[in-house]
């Protein structure tokens, strides 16, 4: 196998000027992180005097000492809805893949250290897209529940759609996917049927409670009068309504029950052995990632830079490579795993997506993961495009990567714009996942290109009209159309919305992706024992 060998001279001042810019966007993202870590640690006293544990703290002593944990979508919602300065981003959820007992499991924790871990719409859809992925990674899910429930300011944007969870969840249970769900306080309304539509319910002595209403929504609605202990606490449900099969002294022993629930499943034991693979580091460090992208967004760079980075020993078969040099595929793998990669140098041609499509397809027959690195401005527009048959061939390469069985991971290292976001396994592809480097940008176009494109339009449209268009006025529409669509396209605004599972240090690249290999090998090896109707609560 080729060995890749960096043209890259790490020492020059382009190197560190691209380094520079890249630490200051890994800075501004994790800040963002940090200040929501500030907002809920702010809460601790409270939580102390009521004898409960954070959230975050909770996560930390359900997953095993020292095993990795990857987070998810740590910035959903980011300046949205409620929130002004980014300390309520996180949707009001805390979750990721982790281990437990030795069970790599999906962790989601409700955020009750900030607005009571009441979910905005972001939130909502931070948890269907973490429900998707326990159910195309077949990982158990584990969630520690204490809720207000919908954030009643957008409660009609939520009511709705939200059904989607309790339907996920039951479909979960009939696919062989366990739950567990440890209620550690307020589960009320909408919120009590998640526990109840999970497989298994551990609750904590006097602090957990659910029920359909609350006290103060009975005495309004029928007149009773009951406290919450009465209507819905723990002791009730554990020993007489029958929802809790376990109950937990306090956080902390509510969570060693949740382990040895998951420990007593023989979930790995259904597994078919599998030795572990011995590989190579690749040939240059991982840390040189920083610089492989040059802070001018313009300026051309090799894909194979980053290959020879994240690749086990360096090694590289180009497919291809004399057919188009735009478009770079190959494979190579990462910690032991095979995988394919498609890559961007420059616009995509249309050789470039056959041969894009013809390498999909291969790794589709051999169910060989497909990695997708984004960076490019589209398809090659012109006369000469469009006599190749751009859009013929551009279309049997989103073809490709619709249907492609096999995993496909994303990672935006540049830009992301037009169609090019479509064939490069976008979000709206379904990638199995997908995370973006902090410099990324992903538009329909780039704004210098939009602005000038409405100036034209303005210009023809005066024109039919027999009028001349004040120049002013056009470079106004020329200026303001740019910035709104750069503003539209930082990493920071589609991780707000979800366009990725979360941004990464682009350091962490190549342990990220031995990480989501290893979880989509298992569960291509994994064999579920599906029912109709999921574990019903009796």
């Amino acid at each position: 196998m080729a060995i890749l060998e960096s043209n890259i001279d790490i020492h020059s001042p382009q190197f560190a000027q691209n380094c520079e810019a890249m630490q200051e966007a890994i800075d501004a993202f994790r800040s963002v992180e940090n200040k929501v870590l500030e907002t809920s640690e702010a809460a601790r006293e409270k939580f102390d005097k009521r004898g409960q544990l954070l959230p975050r703290d909770r996560l930390q002593l359900l997953l095993d000492p020292g095993s990795p944990f990857v987070e998810l979508s740590t910035l959903a919602g980011y300046k949205m809805h409620d929130d002004k300065d980014g300390s309520l981003a996180g949707g009001g959820i805390i979750a990721g893949i982790g281990f437990i007992a030795g069970i790599r499991s999906l962790l989601i924790a409700n955020n009750s250290a900030i607005k009571g871990g009441t979910i905005s719409p972001a939130g909502l859809e931070k948890s269907l897209r973490l429900q998707q992925i326990a159910k195309e990674n077949k990982l158990p899910v584990v969630t520690l529940a204490e809720s207000g429930g919908a954030n009643l300011n957008y409660a009609a944007d939520i009511f709705v759609e939200g059904a989607r969870g309790f339907a996920n969840q039951a479909r979960l249970s009939a696919a062989g996917i366990p739950q567990i769900t440890v209620v550690h306080g307020s589960s009320t309304a909408g919120g009590a049927y998640q526990p109840g539509l999970s497989d298994y319910v551990i609750v904590v002595r006097n602090r957990a409670k659910m029920f359909l209403a609350g006290p103060p929504l009975l005495k309004a609605a029928t007149g009773e009068i009951a406290t919450d202990q009465e209507l819905g606490g723990a002791e009730l449900h554990a020993e007489v309504a029958g929802t809790a099969e376990y109950l937990g002294e306090d956080d902390a022993d509510a969570l060693r029950i949740a382990r040895e629930v998951l420990q007593q499943i023989p979930w790995n034991e259904q597994l078919a052995y599998k030795p572990e693979a011995s590989y190579q580091e690749p040939l240059y460090s991982p840390s040189e990632l920083l610089g492989v992208v040059p802070a001018e967004a313009k300026q051309p760079y090799d894909v194979r830079e980053i290959i020879a980075r994240i690749a086990d020993g360096s090694e590289f078969v180009d497919f291809k490579p004399l057919y188009d040099n735009q478009t770079i595929c190959g494979h190579f793998k990462i910690q032991g795993f095979q995988c394919g990669i498609i890559g961007n140098n420059a616009p995509i041609t249309a050789k470039g997506a056959t041969k894009a499509a013809q390498f999909i397809q291969l790794c589709d027959q051999s169910q060989t993961p497909v990695l997708f690195f984004h960076n490019t401005t589209g398809f090659m527009v012109g006369t000469e495009s469009e006599r190749n048959g751009i859009i013929k061939h551009g279309s049997k390469l989103i073809q490709a990567v619709a249907n492609a069985r096999t995993p496909k991971l994303t990672i935006v290292v540049g830009g992301s714009y037009g169609a090019g976001n479509y064939a490069m396994c976008g979000r709206g592809l379904d990638p199995r996942f997908i995370f973006a480097w902090p410099n990324s940008r992903t538009a329909v176009m780039g704004g210098a290109q939009a602005g000038k494109v409405l100036r034209i339009v303005t210009e023809q449209k005066h024109e039919k009209l027999g009028k001349e268009a004040d120049p002013k006025m056009l470079d106004m529409i020329e200026k303001v159309t740019a910035e709104k669509l750069d503003a539209s396209s930082t990493a920071l605004f589609g991780t707000a919305r979800l366009w990725d599972d979360g941004l990464i240090d682009p350091r962490d690249t190549r342990n990220l992706l031995g990480f989501l290999l290893a979880t989509c090998d298992e569960a291509k090896r994994r064999q579920l024992q599906p029912n109709s109707f999921g574990v019903a609560r009796l």
